[in-house]
């Protein structure tokens, strides 16, 4: 299955004086070194509509495209009989629950054991369809919904859809701290310049917003009630942890440990146990891809979130 790519990024400040292949690397993390570089030599990568050689520098603030098409490595990925939580199925989508702690798709360090692989032993045709039909993700320790395409027009929508803002998703998240009132973030998001793992705020970064109002008060916490309007990586959790208010658990963007004051020894040793980001995709609603009827569905948050919000409601 061929897929074409069609990206593009502004190098960051943080790039300058980076060679072009050190710097696409960062932009691009989702390829390898070596595949990049490639396309560099290839002409596929071009900066401010110019073709570079891998050692030429960039200086900040320069336009970089990505336009190729490559052979997606479906073949990689195994049949496998994982767990799935399918809560609704057709000819044309499925909608699953993700358990937290279940990678959506093979990647470096995870190349069994996904959602992908349960996708192949559950409906062996969506090899037929890239990435086994996921359209969009969970974190590995976010729990919640998911819709899966089943065929290649499915798949088209479901994109679109995407691409066009239209499609729903609600979650719920426990934020460190007591926030007064919901609001907008509306802050750009990029590859973090250091840690290629980690995301953040930065100029230059892709557009991104992130609408939240209050669902619940709790002295030292706030349930969130959260819409994403785009989809960037660790969108949420990096727009909360940017407004101060971190997602409790979280373990990339939460900083040090948040202990509540006074004696409050329960809940800080709930705190520590509780080893994920608390974050739940709770709804999720788009129009169906054959039919064009609008479809939603809710999924309530798992035992072991369920549990902290128990008990931060007794006390």
């Amino acid at each position: 299955m061929r897929q074409k790519i069609e990206l593009e990024e502004i190098v960051p400040s943080e790039l300058a004086g980076k060679r072009l292949d050190q710097a696409v690397s960062v932009l691009f993390s989702d390829y390898s070194r070596s595949r990049l570089q490639e396309w560099i030599k290839q002409e596929k990568i071009l900066v401010d509509g110019e073709v570079f050689k891998p050692r030429d520098k960039v200086y900040g603030g320069e336009l970089v495209t990505l336009n190729s098409e490559f052979e997606e490595p479906l073949g990689d990925c195994v049949a496998e009989a994982v767990p799935l939580n399918i809560v609704y199925e057709d000819d044309s989508i499925l909608v699953i629950n993700k358990q937290a702690g279940l990678v959506v798709h093979p990647a470096a360090g995870n190349w069994s054991g996904t959602m992908q692989n349960g996708l192949l032993h559950h409906d062996p045709a969506l090899a037929e369809i890239p990435r086994a039909g996921i359209v969009h993700r969970l974190d590995k320790d976010t729990s919640g919904l998911l819709v899966v395409a089943k065929s290649l027009i499915a798949h088209k929508s479901l994109v679109d859809q995407l691409q066009a803002r239209t499609l729903k998703r609600e979650y719920l998240a426990l934020a460190s701290g007591e926030l007064i009132s919901g609001g907008t973030i509306d802050e750009p998001i990029g590859r973090h310049p250091v840690d290629r793992k980690r995301y953040s705020v930065q100029e230059g970064g892709r557009d991104s917003v992130t609408h939240y109002r209050v669902e619940e008060r709790f002295e030292h916490h706030t349930l969130l009630r959260i819409q994403l309007e785009t989809g960037r990586t660790h969108q949420i959790r990096v727009h909360i942890s940017f407004i101060r208010h971190p997602l409790v658990g979280d373990p990339v963007y939460g900083g040090r440990l948040r202990f509540v004051p006074g004696k409050n020894d329960e809940l800080n040793e709930r705190l520590r146990d509780f080893n994920r980001q608390a974050l739940h995709a709770t709804r999720l609603g788009l129009n169906h891809p054959e039919t064009g009827e609008y479809c939603e569905w809710e999924a309530a948050v798992p035992e072991d979130m369920q549990g902290l919000l128990a008990f931060l409601r007794s006390i």
